[in-house]
């Protein structure tokens, strides 16, 4: 331990002592430690700082769109009238850029985005 160290510690255990640490924001409480341990090591400041100003990286963002879409699809196939067609195909075709953009940045599709991909060829088959 150096200096620096023990200076801080014992200044800390000099707080406790006198008791101006007690009424801390907390305290007694356990602490809530967020498992980031997935999240690349240079990532994980800025994805911290997303996440306390309840933004989401653009990678997640663009995942739930992209469920979003396919549920939307989903639903607009059994809808045979000529505007479920024209809003299906303006869905499948945003569903299209998504993914391009999501397989473009380095990022490999996940087997859940692959299965999804797979549904979707089932589908049109059986249209």
């Amino acid at each position: 331990m150096d200096l620096i160290e023990r200076i801080a510690e014992q200044r800390i255990q000099e707080s406790v002592e006198r008791g101006e640490l007690d009424d801390l924001p907390g305290a007694g409480k356990p602490l809530e430690l967020e498992d980031d341990s997935m999240v690349p090591e240079h990532l994980r400041t800025a994805y911290r700082l997303l996440k306390n100003a309840n933004c989401i990286p653009p990678e997640l963002a663009a995942q739930q769109e992209i469920r979003n879409l396919e549920d939307l699809i989903d639903a607009l196939y059994a809808d045979a009238s000529q505007q479920a067609v024209a809003e299906r195909t303006q869905a499948e075709r945003r569903l299209a850029v998504l993914r391009a953009r999501l397989d473009g940045s380095g990022r490999g599709p996940s087997p859940a985005e692959q299965e999804s991909r797979y549904r979707e060829r089932l589908l049109r088959r059986f249209e």
